[in-house]
């Protein structure tokens, strides 16, 4: 009979435990959400002047579930002979990171020689993606959605669920040595 009474006690409590454990940033965050969402969505829609998408959407090799869009500025073909970071890449990078809203958080320029030195691994994965799949030289527009970024916790001054755009130029990769 202690059995079942247990049972059934811990039939009405486990609604109640597992409740303290759901993400309560989700709802909190609502309406950042879907702002950002409506805001990405209307940006994804955007064309060139020859009426191709302006973003390209690039798919991560090592998760098909991280998808950043990418703007290419300038010439591609003028750079397509350049060297392209690896994973373990230490790259030197100028960039600026905003907002959907335009409202800047980071930039490389606010540093005294406006270059920053990264390790392709060692930064967001919306980053890495990115950094994968340009040339030395190349300069682009990168939006990061927030699961390719700080996803649902956030980091410091940038709140849980956002998206993140960038304009980044690899300018080159750290003691490469052609052999």
């Amino acid at each position: 009979m202690k059995k079942i009474a247990y049972f059934l006690l811990a039939l009405i409590l486990l609604p109640l435990t597992t409740s303290c454990f759901e993400d309560t940033n989700w709802e909190k965050y609502k309406e950042w959400r879907d702002v950002q969402d409506e805001w990405l969505n209307q940006e994804l829609k955007k064309t060139n002047a020859d009426g191709t998408p302006f973003y390209e959407p690039v798919v991560a090799s090592f998760d098909k579930n991280m998808i950043v869009y990418m703007h290419y500025y300038g010439d591609r073909d003028a750079n397509r002979d350049n060297l392209i970071p690896l994973y373990t890449s230490l790259v030197s990078v100028k960039y600026h990171g905003r907002y959907y809203n335009d409202e800047p958080f980071d930039s490389s320029y606010s540093s005294t020689d406006s270059i920053a030195n990264f390790t392709v691994n060692g930064v967001i994965t919306g980053w890495s993606v990115a950094l994968l799949n340009m040339h030395v030289g190349d300069s682009v527009k990168v939006i990061i959605p927030y699961n390719a970024a700080y996803g649902e916790s956030g980091y410091k001054t940038i709140p849980p669920y956002t998206t993140l755009i960038f304009q980044m130029k690899l300018k080159d990769i750290v003691k490469y040595e052609a052999k």
